[in-house]
């Protein structure tokens, strides 16, 4: 769901769009993709473009770094904005954005902590259902790569953070902020049964609030999850060094390339650079589930 621009970044866009197609002679799919760029920049700043600075191109660069978008994606954005701000220049108009100022990003290869959709989706299917440790396993799994949500913050959720009729968690992240997450269908039905049938074989002579917990009963701990993690990899046949915040970086990556909104992926995240007061006052839970439904290839 992209939000509708100022009507003044439109005409902006729309110069721009004549430019490069009548004067530039680039194809429509490659106009097409300008105008996707520029719209999900727009989309963050919420400037205009006569009031964008350098610092707002280089918060949008740091938010996408970090939700891990690959460089060639960033380097792409990069001249897409740049060509912007030098027409807006070439035809006289003020703006405040240096266009040579604007870091290069050096595109490489591959992103060595992210994961493709197919590579999660055989890693989250080659879990053996065994035993309780293999839907326990299962569980924690699903539920990361649904929600997006810190080795912390999973290994800190308590049965009382989990509302199965809204088919969100309550988590809290950095600073205790709180969030809510939606969590996608299929993967709440395997965190149901593990939460019904197999956690209480967990249980030893007392009910821990935790929801994963080790074969003693206790906490999960965060090394007993890099365990967990190597094993299930080595398993699925993934030869990349991947790690708990590997699944995180391909949750908002996933989104991010299927076309949800960053602004919905940074709430999802928890993402610092957004208020969590400012989240609740000004974006629709509903709104942030349908877009999770939407775009993520386990809704």
């Amino acid at each position: 769901m992209k939000a509708i621009l100022p009507a003044r970044t439109v005409s902006a866009v729309e110069a721009f769009n004549y430019h490069i197609k009548a004067e530039k002679g680039l194809s429509g799919n490659t106009i097409a993709s300008y105008q996707s760029d520029l719209s999900d920049f727009f989309y963050y700043v919420e400037k205009p473009p006569q009031q964008i600075k350098n610092e707002d191109i280089l918060d949008y660069f740091s938010t996408l770094k970090e939700i891990g978008i690959e460089n060639s994606s960033l380097a792409r954005k990069r001249s897409v904005i740049r060509s912007f701000f030098l027409f807006l220049i070439s035809e006289e108009l003020v703006v405040y954005v240096e266009p040579d100022s604007i870091p290069t990003i050096k595109v490489q290869n591959s992103v060595p902590d992210v994961l493709s959709v197919e590579e999660m989706l055989n890693l989250l299917d080659s879990v053996r259902l065994d035993d309780k440790l293999g839907y326990r396993n299962k569980a924690i799994m699903e539920l990361m790569y649904a929600t997006g949500i810190r080795i912390s913050e999973m290994l800190n959720l308590t049965l009382s953070d989990i509302y199965w009729e809204e088919s969100a968690i309550r988590v809290f992240g950095k600073g205790r902020k709180e969030r809510y997450v939606p969590v996608a269908s299929i993967s709440l039905e395997h965190l149901e049964t593990y939460c019904h049938a197999y956690r209480p074989l967990f249980i030893k002579g007392y009910d821990a609030k935790n929801v994963f917990l080790n074969t003693r009963g206790g906490k999960l701990s965060r090394m007993g999850f890099w365990k967990i993690l190597r094993k299930l990899t080595d398993e699925a046949g993934i030869k990349k060094n991947i790690t708990p915040h590997t699944i995180r970086h391909s949750f908002a990556t996933h989104l991010v390339e299927a076309g949800a909104n960053l602004r919905v992926v940074q709430s999802l995240l928890g993402h610092s650079s957004i208020n969590t007061t400012q989240i609740y006052a000004n974006i629709d839970l509903t709104h942030i589930k349908e877009s999770h439904r939407m775009y993520h290839p386990r809704a």
